[in-house]
């Protein structure tokens, strides 16, 4: 006898976890969150948070929150090389979007803004966002492991405080629990790539650094110093939690001789020759040590059980996308569990997670590790691996500073390798650039749209089939601003046309009643309730004035016309059929028939 059932059930409450379980509240349906530990995160970990993060919060109604307890943006951009923060600064990179070039192509792509918030300010705004709609938290509660039927799923857990083991039923059940994630392990998902090829520590303190920071805002400090631990090439980073009092200090440890006793002696030892002062005050608050992982899974669901967050992509923070990706795992699954358990659509319609979210695993580990890699360049330019010998690479930097052709040289190579970090610090399009091709995506016939600039560092908008909605500001009856995005989203689908529309307009409307499936209507031009402010619209749309798109409670488009045709309604029916796997046997015989007659 199972100790209760529920739709949903989500194991562990992190950024993944928590962001679905407020996304299927929100959407109505039954979840219940178990996690092992007695509370959400107890440090700092993921902080950087992207504006695709963000576009989440904001469907969500909790984007003023983040914001406030968040740094902005521009608290964030300058990226510092230095050999300690009191000392020598090597140079600067404008990064997160702070270039006023690079500023521009962020303000266009979102209503949001991208900030810095830690993880354990996070997790109780998306808890409290999913509790105060309806998830039920269970902490203290530990996964065993599950068995799963045609008909769903049963969890063992055991209560860590009265050490009761009991079942939960549910009919799916989302493995949100890290990167040692049993669930995926039960599962039997397939991983490749390598756990543990690095090791770091983390430190968090507090320290006032005012005077050696708030001059230069920023979110990382990298300090370079010769010799002073793994490799010979010392680096360790001060990470910025909250301006300009606590951080988080990362140092590296070689993993071949397991991870290190971290002191508060020894921790004190590291924060002081990272800042360069003896004498500033410092309050240790906690130490781990953690693994750089390269390792993502090729398949990120069976059967009814679907794993995402860290538990599919396991990686090193560069790039901060972390908790980003996690967050958007749970966007991408969370409406199509949702509709599916309404019998809004087929259970084929899940099979389209896998097919979307697995090549984004590949591609956001890849990247990070990559980055990791490319401060190589930086380490050349400074001559720290033409030598094992630290006072050898301490006198190639001083070269630096002389007046001959190699220092000018060797001072260009710096230059250009710190602005080469863009790819780690500036990567607009990894986070933006998200194209999914599954059968939740109803093609036009149209090949994938070119990248007219780099696509890792710029975001390409475009309404093909599969790509995000592009945001631009249009007018609403007021004459108030809002964004296209607001326009979608909140777990229904959205139809978009214009003038000349009306046949659309009809067929979405007819659909949406004999299917009972939402489907908002949104007709923007000269007398209607949204106006092409700034002609934006009309130039981003990629369709005529009478054309429509279909787009997804995720916001990415599903299905597009680039004009009317006679046969709307047809076209309309064959997209969501096709999209909701509406032919699925297990849809009533009347929902069948109702996707076959219209």
């Amino acid at each position: 006898m199972h100790k209760f059932e529920t739709d949903v059930l989500i194991v562990g409450s992190g950024p993944a976890g928590s962001a679905a379980a407020a996304l299927l509240s929100a959407y109505g349906v039954r979840n219940v969150v178990v996690t092992k530990y007695n509370w959400m995160a107890n440090t700092p970990r993921a902080h950087i948070t992207n504006q695709r993060a963000m576009e989440v919060f904001r469907d969500l109604g909790i984007e003023e929150e983040v914001n406030q307890k968040a740094v902005a943006q521009e608290f964030m951009g300058n990226n510092v090389f230095c050999t300690s923060l009191a000392s020598e600064e090597l140079g600067r990179l404008y990064s997160w979007g702070t270039h006023p070039n690079r500023l521009a192509d962020y303000t266009l792509s979102s209503p949001t803004k991208i900030c810095d918030i830690p993880q354990n300010l996070l997790e109780p705004i998306l808890a409290h966002a999913g509790a105060s709609k309806g998830s039920h938290y269970r902490f203290d509660t530990e996964y065993l492991g599950l068995e799963q039927d045609n008909e769903g799923v049963t969890a063992t857990v055991r209560d860590r405080l009265s050490e009761e083991v009991y079942t939960i039923r549910a009919k799916y059940l989302l493995g949100a629990d890290g990167g040692n994630s049993q669930v995926a392990k039960d599962i039997n998902l397939p991983f490749e790539g390598q756990m543990g090829v690095g090791g770091s520590m983390n430190i968090v303190c507090e320290m006032d650094l005012t005077k050696y920071v708030a001059h230069r805002p920023s979110v990382l400090y990298w300090v370079l110093q010769p010799g002073s631990n793994v490799g010979g090439i010392g680096m360790g980073l001060v990470r910025m939690v909250r301006p300009w009092n606590e951080w988080l200090i990362v140092w590296g440890y070689d993993i071949n001789d397991g991870p290190p006793k971290v002191t508060d002696e020894l921790a004190k030892e590291i924060v002081l020759k990272l800042v360069g002062d003896p004498n500033i005050p410092i309050k240790i608050k906690s130490t781990s040590t953690w693994t750089v992982n390269h390792c993502y899974a090729t398949q990120v669901s069976n059967g009814r059980v679907f794993c995402m967050g860290d538990a599919i992509h396991r990686h090193p923070p560069s790039n901060g996308l972390g908790s980003n990706t996690s967050i958007q795992d749970a966007f991408n699954i969370a409406w199509k569990v949702a509709m599916v358990v309404k019998g809004q659509a087929g259970e084929e319609l899940l099979n389209s997670y896998n097919t979307e979210r697995a090549p984004i695993a590949k591609q956001i580990v890849e990247r990070a590790n990559k980055s990791i890699t490319e401060f190589g360049t930086i380490f050349q330019s400074l001559g720290l691996t033409d030598t094992t010998d630290p006072s050898v690479m301490r006198a190639n930097m001083e070269k630096m500073k002389d007046h001959n052709d190699a220092a000018e040289m060797q001072r260009e190579q710096l230059r250009q390798a710190i602005l080469f970090k863009s790819y780690e610090f500036n990567c607009h399009g990894v986070e933006m650039n998200q194209r999914y091709t599954s059968n939740a995506v109803k093609s036009d016939g149209t090949i994938e749209p070119a990248y007219k600039r780099d696509k890792e560092l710029y975001y390409e908008a475009t309404t093909w089939p599969g790509a995000r909605l592009p945001h631009v500001w249009i007018g609403n009856d007021n004459g108030h601003r809002i964004s296209t995005l607001d326009l979608a989203g909140k777990g229904e689908f959205t139809l978009l046309t214009g003038i000349g529309g009306e046949l659309w307009m009809n067929a979405a409307q007819a659909l949406s009643t004999q299917l009972n499936i939402p489907i908002r209507l949104i007709q923007i031009g000269p007398g209607k309730k949204y106006t092409d402010l700034y002609g934006e619209w009309a130039a981003i749309r990629e369709i005529k004035d009478a054309g429509c798109l279909l787009i997804r409670p995720d916001f990415h488009v599903a299905f597009r016309a680039k004009d009317i045709v006679s046969d709307a309604k047809e076209k309309l029916a064959e997209a969501l059929t096709d999209i909701l796997a509406l032919n699925s046997k297990k849809l009533s015989e009347e929902k069948l028939h109702l996707s076959k007659s219209i």
